[in-house]
């Protein structure tokens, strides 16, 4: 069986003098050919793609040496790669092989791969934008007398947001909100009026929609709205600072952004489980409030750690696509 030369993985700063040392150590003991050089440096379009170790960095087999590299070091870890590969190829390693081989290929799967890495958060901001949009024109299809295109967008969002009529947002009608009674917003208009005094009853609730007088309901509740849309703002900040944001705390998003949430949506929930509890409604502010601060420091903890795994992608499709371009160059000459 041939023994192909083992992939030696350099990744250096332009004119970094340590690493044109190692350059001549590798070639020193690359008598035999068994030893592939492959140089990357950063590339100043995509910076945000570079490897996150000092420099120089080099990666052989499954070894690692980090900066400031000595000669014995990288010696040693060449050799150990060597006989490992040698080892492995000699007992026909089935699996190893199929790795080798896809180590050393850059196909149509990783370029689509590559291509999401770098555009997830269009990806992302655009799901987000059409998930908050939409429900808005439910009501505005309802006003036009579309009431079948209303309908089903009040359909489809029925299983994402419980759609309650007094905790939504109303358009095109007298008030922007009807509440109940309960929440003493003091609004001329509450739910019991517009659904003419009937006791609370949730299906009730999640079905009306309005009519021209009252105005029609958005699709999503008011905290959702709040949510999900601080959501697409935080990660419209975020492509516009070039993904550069470090994530947060996961114990600050579980104080500000989580508990807030908890405590204004769930105490709504405490009389009906333990009478004893007074009972109580949010208000829309309260939870514009609380989905605001539970969407924007989601985002600053989600976001970044999403890149951090993007950024671990394309390092290693920068690197098969950099030893496939030298293989491949390699066979052209050969």
């Amino acid at each position: 069986m041939k023994n192909e030369p083992v992939v030696v993985t350099l990744y250096t700063e332009n004119e970094d003098p340590q690493s044109e040392d190692i350059k001549q150590w590798i070639e020193e003991i690359n008598s035999g050919q068994d030893y592939k050089l492959v140089v990357i440096k950063p590339d100043t379009s995509t910076g945000s793609e570079w490897i996150d170790e000092p420099l120089p960095f080099i990666q052989v087999g499954p070894y690692q040496l980090r900066a400031p590299i000595k000669k014995e070091n990288l010696i040693i870890a060449l050799k150990a790669s060597l006989d490992r590969q040698t080892q492995l190829l000699e007992s026909r390693n089935v699996e190893f092989e199929k790795r080798r081989e896809r180590g050393h290929t850059y196909s149509e799967t990783d370029r689509t791969t590559m291509w999401i890495t770098r555009h997830y958060m269009l990806i992302i901001n655009s799901l987000l934008f059409l998930y908050v949009f939409v429900p808005f024109l439910a009501p505005v299809f309802m006003k036009l007398g579309w009431e079948n295109a209303g309908n089903a967008i009040y359909l489809i969002y029925k299983p994402l947001c419980h759609q309650f009529a007094f905790r939504s947002w109303f358009l095109f009608g007298q008030q922007p909100v009807y509440p109940l009674e309960l929440a003493h917003l003091g609004y001329p208009i509450t739910y019991e009026d517009i659904t003419n005094h009937d006791p609370f009853n949730p299906l009730e609730a999640r079905n009306y929609t309005g009519n021209p007088n009252i105005g029609y309901k958005v699709a999503l509740c008011e905290r959702d709205i709040a949510l999900w849309g601080s959501l697409l703002i935080t990660g419209l900040v975020f492509s516009a600072t070039g993904r550069k944001m470090k994530r947060i705390p996961i114990l600050l998003w579980l104080l500000l952004g989580v508990f807030p949430i908890l405590l204004d949506g769930g105490s709504q929930f405490l009389h009906a489980i333990a009478p004893f509890f007074p009972a109580r409604e949010s208000t829309p502010l309260l939870r514009s409030i609380t989905g605001v601060l539970f969407g924007t420091l989601t985002g600053m903890f989600m976001f970044p750690l999403i890149e951090e795994s993007m950024n671990d992608t394309r390092q290693i499709l920068n690197r098969k696509k950099a030893v496939s371009e030298n293989i491949g160059n390699d066979q052209a000459n050969a």
